[in-house]
């Protein structure tokens, strides 16, 4: 087996004895995948069916899933084969309310990506067949046991044929009816969620509303709500959230009745469907659950098997992506002894506050979910004075972006304040995409003296020690290199901010930013003294809690 250890990995691995297997090879599984071949281990991917997903499923990727896609180097593969949405309009009672504008945030790929899930799997399998991993379709998980420096599975081969394996560690992500999570003893906490009915399906309107590209609509009705997004390959997913008159109805909705449901809530009733390239109609009820635990040993949880819920906001793959490239740096760190142990708990610790915190935050989404008749007429009343104001609009943008969430609460979020007032990005917070000049030109990231982007400059499995370049002195420098001696790799980044927004985004020029390897604020702690930052290290590689909080 081939075990590289350096940078990106393309050879060839054999099966036997894999460091990780991981089960499941939808988005998160692929990414995942992905991430840890990066990182230089050798992965095996199984999924027990024929091939890619062939019907509806997600549909949107946000603009954080976009740069950690894009920090894996998948991101431009995706972004060839779907289109930016740039505004919804919202409609109810046959009037324009107003539209929602997107690309507010301060990113390289502010705006979402509309792209099927089918599609995202087939780029992202081919992306990870040329790092030498190939899915293995038709290969059902069977049983998994955990030992304390190993896991063992059992494989069930479409041709009948079963199979023994084994791996350093198993992570399932399988979606909710997970083996792993089954076969790990560990609870789906949570409950059905009753009177809500999700039917969508792809095809081609004609209607009176023009067809602008990047423009997608919103319907709101008594007991329903209807999000109508373009397709890179023509036509409009159809997205109807509705109550549930016939809970027993579990077939497929037909083109005629996803006619019927859309005029009726469009008030359209000329409307005429046809079918769109990929003719998928699907109808799905939901829970809102939560794995108890998404680590039990050398076994993890991810994606779906980790966390579901009703897809309101549309953000349950962009978690699960997420989750994949929160795990993958830390699961390869400490496989290869870089880091301690209790690194991979505060992925779970992590994931399912990130998990729990959307669940709560999508029960009172008033736009997507069904509301009752006088519901509906209070809440569509204030809809026009809140799209015509430019904050509510940045709001809801960075909020529905995922650039605002953070990890503030983990244990590896450490802030040892300075003399002066806190300002900048926070310990926990996703590091902003500020406008700076390096103090060293980076291959690939502009001449000396050029304007970057920060994200550039940053590399996904590297720590990175990000201080302005003004106070980067050759004495500051060597104190810093000898308190990260012989612990994790750190990379050190003098930057001076292009702009007054970057100089915010930066904080106090007395203060360094100790920058995970997924892109989030680590450590923030004064520049003149080195030992938070000797500390914070240090535990990494024993497996303390990340530092001492004063």
């Amino acid at each position: 087996m081939e075990r590289d250890r350096g940078g990106d990995t393309t050879g060839p691995v054999e099966h036997g004895g894999a460091d990780v297997c991981v089960v499941g090879a939808g988005p998160v599984g692929l990414t995942l995948a992905i991430g840890l071949r990066r990182l230089g281990l050798g992965v095996r991917i199984v999924d027990a069916a024929p091939e890619t997903k062939r019907e509806a499923r997600a549909l949107v990727l946000w603009a954080r899933a976009r740069e950690a896609l894009h920090s894996l180097g998948v991101g431009a593969a995706l972004d060839a084969h779907g289109v930016e949405l740039s505004a919804v309009t919202v409609h109810a009672r046959g009037r324009r309310l107003g539209e929602l504008t997107t690309g507010w945030a301060h990113s390289a790929f502010a705006r979402p990506l509309n792209i099927e899930q089918h599609v995202i799997e087939r780029l992202l399998a081919a992306e990870l067949a040329g790092l030498g991993t190939r899915v293995e379709w038709n290969t059902e998980l069977t049983d998994v046991k955990v030992h304390d420096d190993r896991a063992e599975f059992t494989l069930r081969h479409g041709d009948g044929r079963v199979e023994s394996g084994g791996a350093a560690w198993i992570v399932g992500c399988e979606g909710t009816r997970s083996t792993v999570r089954d076969r790990l003893g560990i609870a789906f906490e949570g409950r059905r969620r009753t009177g809500l009915q999700v039917v969508q399906g792809n095809a081609v309107p004609t209607w009176p509303l023009a067809g602008e590209p990047g423009r997608g609509h919103i319907f709101l009705a008594p007991r329903r709500a209807l999000l109508v997004f373009p397709l890179p390959d023509g036509g409009y997913r159809f997205f109807c959230f509705r109550d549930d008159p016939d809970p027993a109805l579990g077939s497929p909705p037909t083109l005629d009745e996803l006619r019927d449901l859309v005029a009726e809530t469009a008030r359209m009733p000329g409307l005429r469907l046809a079918p769109a390239p990929s003719r998928w109609l699907n109808r799905a009820r939901f829970s809102d659950r939560v794995a108890a635990r998404l680590r039990s040993g050398r076994g993890l949880l991810a994606g779906d098997a980790a966390h579901a819920w009703a897809p309101v906001g549309g953000h349950g793959m962009n978690v699960g992506v997420l989750g994949a490239h929160n795990l993958a740096w830390k699961l390869a760190a400490v496989h290869r002894g870089e880091a301690g142990d209790a690194l991979l708990d505060t992925y779970d610790a992590e994931q399912r506050l990130l998990a729990l915190r959307y669940i709560r935050e999508m029960r009172p989404n008033f736009m997507e979910l069904p509301l009752p008749p006088l519901g509906h007429r209070a809440f569509t009343a204030t809809v026009p004075a809140a799209l015509a104001r430019p904050g509510f609009q940045r709001r809801l943008d960075l909020r529905l972006s995922d650039l605002v969430r953070h990890h503030r609460d983990s244990p590896l979020s450490v802030r040892v304040p300075t003399a002066g007032r806190a300002s900048g990005a926070r310990a926990g917070d996703r590091m902003p995409d500020a406008s700076v000049v390096p103090a060293e030109p980076r291959p690939g990231a502009g001449g000396p003296g050029e304007a970057v982007r920060l994200h550039r400059l940053l590399a996904y499995g590297t720590w990175t020690l990000v201080l302005r370049a003004d106070r980067a002195d050759a004495v500051t420098l060597g104190a810093l290199r000898a308190a990260c001696a012989g612990t994790v790799a750190v990379r050190l980044l003098p930057v001076t901010p292009a702009d007054a927004r970057a100089e915010a985004a930066l904080g106090d020029p007395a203060e360094l930013r100790l920058v995970r390897p997924d892109g989030y604020v680590g450590l923030v702690a004064p520049l003149g003294g080195v030992e938070p930052l000797r500390a914070y290290v240090a535990a990494l590689a024993t497996g303390a809690r990340a530092a001492a909080r004063p």
